[in-house]
């Protein structure tokens, strides 16, 4: 039985089985107790490929998949996003932390990587204090992507984010760097029982 886990949300155009592959190398390199759960966004059923499109249009759909998702357990202690799935991630610890989710929509800390933030009038409200769940933001400074000052907004949507900064690009990285600080997190948080 693993100490934590973690549920796992890809990029644009990306799958689970993709981001899989991404974070291999991360993921080499953290604690063998963490288990990693891979999905697809639901529009990839259709022939489709985001979490949404511009403008977040598709945003509603991908919610209430995520809470449905959470809220059918087993529990996630976790949450680990790469690009648009960062991005899902942030707005999905926002949601949690808003109220208006169910009460089994819940898990302890979140990981985005090269993730940006909503600026929408409708996302206003959820964005409109603080988040307080532990947060780690990794960002590349030569992210052309998502440049690294959209990676440092979604960072400043949180209260006591941990920002992990690398040279590379648009990529979860798996050097030393950036595994050990991701690992000790993830220790921090198994020992505070999230």
């Amino acid at each position: 039985m693993p100490d934590l886990r973690v549920l796992c949300l890809h990029g644009y155009h990306g799958s689970g089985a993709i981001l899989r592959d991404q974070m291999e190398p991360l993921t080499a390199s953290l604690p063998a107790n963490v288990e990693f759960v891979y999905v697809d966004a639901p529009s990839l059923a259709t022939g489709d490929f985001g979490w949404w499109h511009a403008g977040f249009d598709g945003w509603d759909r991908t919610r209430d998949w995520a809470i449905e998702l959470v809220c059918a357990g087993p529990r996630f202690d976790g949450v680990f996003g790469f690009s648009q799935g960062a991005a899902l991630a942030g707005l999905l610890t926002a949601v949690q932390e808003s109220g208006s989710a169910p009460p089994g929509f819940r898990f302890g800390f979140a990981v985005m990587v090269g993730g940006f933030t909503s600026d929408l009038p409708e996302h206003a409200e959820l964005l409109r204090h603080k988040l307080t769940t532990p947060s780690v933001h990794v960002t590349g400074r030569s992210d052309v992507i998502v440049p690294r000052e959209d990676s440092l907004r979604l960072a400043g949507r949180f209260a006591h984010p941990l920002i992990i900064e690398h040279p590379g690009g648009h990529i979860v990285p798996g050097h030393a760097a950036a595994a050990g600080p991701i690992a000790e997190f993830l220790a921090d948080q198994k020992e505070a029982g999230r």
